[in-house]
């Protein structure tokens, strides 16, 4: 059954949108939440939802300066970690307590100030999140010291010690909001570093260009004055400046930044060029193709930051428990106040106040919030730089649990380049007519066995002719006439149905296609006239892809709309045992639906535009890089080197991250599930152990701290 379409919510699906905040002046950068991309505004800001800092969804500039959010965060820590030091030392001693007020005072009111915003702003929202937390413990510590210092009267015996002090708490609010402030710095500074694979990639293009003039002549111009079709000149050791194609001089290329593969690529005329990938020895003169924001670098940083942006089915597991979390933490801080407060030793009052306060510090649900969005970051932004771009989280996750693989032949385990290896003509036809009439209408379509036939014809050196009357029937043929005689080319079954008999050539077709080529039936006035042999070459690479995928536990199909016996010749050579032929381009998804239908976790690999509605059917969609821009754009996952062996570093990649979500979710629960009713005080009892609010606060830093290091562990998995 086809998955549904997922829409991003923060907890369920039927919960009405948060409203946005305020706008900013028209023409800034639109901004998102990492956590809930349903919120969306104009300039950056806290999420009105979670409280984290928005993020521009578009790429950031490859001249951005640092990150404002981690500047001023970084600003606060640095001057809060100043004043604090001095307030803990002066609380343990307990002494100079107006001086602690002096010093805490800011470390709270400024340092603490974007916390006291957000928490305000959760409540004025009703999405409570950790801010809420963070802003009624310190403020709780806060405002109680400053009461019990500057009114003491106010406070009734219950609040003092036994020596009838009461208990000041300026370190701890100054500790606590200092070691927030830390987890902030190192959170948004490792949200920076899961970014770096963007700016890695933006940073790779040059800044300018060498183009050929009408006379000859060489002119330096700016990236952004390259157009399509302009000449330009790349000399060794340059970046290539666009995507394109080589017209002279041959070459190595270094392509390992859009494929992962070390190994340099040559290059001749006629090949095509990626736009910042890395000249070697050779000059070579190239014609500009794509530019901007249509070349394969630029789309590969939308994949890369859309993926980052997106969220996993998984991540519905964290949004559900922060949907009652927090409410259910302030209630367990109300209990805990009124249980210390009733049945607590002396001062009773204080030690409610200290234990909620430290309950609800240590609940922050900070690491469960990054948990999962930490981990994707980092596993796109790695899938990017080994070649393997992944569209969206729930592509990365349901990848983990595919069981079958379908591939197309054309293009997927073959090159894609077919090429015209005989033409046999029969009943008198000369082979140069047959050839010519046939590639003069084959030129009007777009099929890649038709280009093979019009570019063989070409390099006999045959002039073709225009076609009239020129009609198409998908995955069967075409038909029309040249120099006013009529021509037919295709499937035996299509010259059959315009009545022609085609058994006199079924004993070659059937020859041909045992060597694992492709027979073109070829019809003129109305009669056979002979066979068009197109042979496309099996990767190198896609027997050794098979065999490790077959290993790893997946079911592959073939799925082709080639003959028969042309498909049978391709999968005994590369060990494919399950084979779907004469498949027309609507019956693959009908195919995909019968896998699916079986209980299968169905990938599909393509790269055509007729595989478009497959790849969108199946469960993950994986498109060859080398292929068209619709088969990417239906696909959750395009391979760049339109290689298979991506297929094994995108299911390795899948598993990593979702193993390392897993992690991270399950640390974020036990840490909750343990602090909590610790620092409620239910060892008290037992050992007379009670769990100070720095304490907590310090917890709170290292659980976030630990989540972010697991997820940046992905950075260096082997793929």
């Amino acid at each position: 059954m086809k998955k549904q379409t997922r829409k991003d919510s923060c907890c369920h699906a039927s919960e009405k949108r948060a409203p946005e905040l305020p706008s900013q002046p028209p023409g800034a950068a639109i901004y998102t939440c990492p956590m809930h991309p349903d919120i969306r505004q104009q300039g950056p800001g806290p999420c009105p939802k979670c409280g984290m800092a928005l993020e521009p969804m578009e790429s950031p500039a490859r001249e951005e300066g640092p990150d404002p959010e981690w500047i001023d965060m970084r600003r606060r820590f640095t001057g809060a970690a100043v004043l604090t030091v001095p307030v803990f030392a002066l609380g343990m001693l307990e002494k100079l307590p107006w001086l602690q007020m002096l010093l805490a005072t800011p470390v709270v009111l400024w340092g603490g100030r974007p916390f006291f915003q957000r928490g305000w702003a959760s409540l004025v929202n009703r999405h409570l999140n950790m801010f809420t937390l963070i802003a009624l413990g310190t403020g709780a510590a806060y405002a109680y010291s400053v009461t019990a210092l500057l009114f003491p009267d106010l406070f009734p015996v219950s609040f003092r010690g036994p020596s009838g002090d009461r208990g000041l708490y300026f370190e701890a609010a100054a500790v606590i909001t200092t070691l927030v402030l830390l987890g902030q710095v190192l959170e948004l500074r490792a949200r920076i570093q899961t970014s770096g694979a963007i700016k890695a990639l933006l940073g790779l293009s040059p800044k300018t260009a060498k183009r050929l003039k009408a006379d000859g002549t060489e002119e330096e111009i700016p990236l952004a004055e390259i157009r399509v079709g302009d000449r330009l000149r790349v000399r060794p050791g340059e970046k290539i400046p666009a995507d394109g194609v080589v017209m002279e001089g041959t070459t190595s290329v270094d392509e390992s930044m859009v494929s992962g593969e070390p190994l340099p690529v040559e290059k001749a005329p006629g090949d095509r060029l990626t736009g910042a990938t890395l000249n070697g020895t050779g000059s070579v003169f190239m014609r500009v193709e794509r530019v901007g924001s249509d070349t394969l670098l630029a789309q590969i940083v939308r994949l890369v930051s859309a993926a980052q942006r997106s969220r996993a089915p998984i991540q519905r597991v964290a949004d559900v428990v922060s949907s009652f979390f927090v409410p259910a933490v302030i209630a367990v801080a109300v209990l805990t106040f009124a249980v210390w407060a009733a049945w607590g030793p002396e001062p009773r009052m204080t030690h409610a106040w200290v234990n909620a306060v430290a309950v609800l510090i240590i609940a922050c649900p900070c690491a469960l919030g990054l948990a999962t969005p930490m981990s994707i970051r980092v596993g796109t932004g790695r899938g990017a730089a080994a070649g393997v771009l992944i569209k969206d989280a729930e592509a990365l996750e349901i990848f983990s649990k595919v069981d079958t693989l379908v591939v197309d032949k054309t293009g997927t385990l073959t090159e894609g380049r077919p090429r015209l290896t005989s033409v046999i003509p029969v009943n008198g036809m000369p082979e140069r007519d047959l050839l010519r009439l046939a590639a003069s209408l084959e030129r009007a379509s777009e099929h890649p066995l038709a280009g093979a036939i019009v570019k063989g014809a070409i390099e006999k050196g045959v002039a073709l002719s225009n076609a009239a009357g020129f009609q198409s029937v998908t995955g069967k043929g075409v038909s029309g006439e040249v120099e006013g005689r009529p021509v037919a080319v295709g499937h035996a079954g299509f010259l059959e149905e315009l009545g022609i008999a085609t058994e006199s050539l079924r004993p070659a077709a059937d020859a041909l296609r045992k060597e694992g080529e492709t027979a073109m039936y070829a019809a003129i006035d109305g009669k056979a006239a002979g066979l068009l042999a197109v042979a496309d070459r099996i990767k190198e690479t896609a027997a050794e892809a098979i065999r490790s995928l077959r290993r790893d536990g997946l079911r592959i199909v073939m799925l082709t709309g080639d003959h028969r016996t042309a498909a049978d010749a391709v999968a005994r050579r590369l060990g494919i045992d399950e084979v779907e032929a004469e498949v027309l381009p609507d019956q693959k998804v009908e195919s995909i639906k019968r896998l699916q239908a079986q209980g299968r976790k169905v990938a599909m690999a393509g790269d055509g535009i007729n595989d478009a509605p497959a790849l969108a059917q199946a469960h993950v969609g994986i498109a060859m890089g080398t292929g068209t821009d619709i088969a990417m754009e239906s696909a959750g996952i395009t391979l760049v080197k339109g290689d298979l062996r991506g297929i094994l570093k995108a299911r390795r990649l899948s598993r990593a991250t979702m193993r390392n979500i897993r992690q991270n979710l399950f640390f974020s629960f036990v840490y909750n599930a343990l602090g909590v009713p610790v620092a409620a005080g239910v060892l008290y009892p037992f050992f007379g152990l009670l769990l100070s609010p720095m304490i907590a606060g310090a917890a709170m830093a290292f659980s976030s701290v630990s989540v972010i290091a697991n997820a940046l562990r992905l950075r260096k998995i082997d793929l």
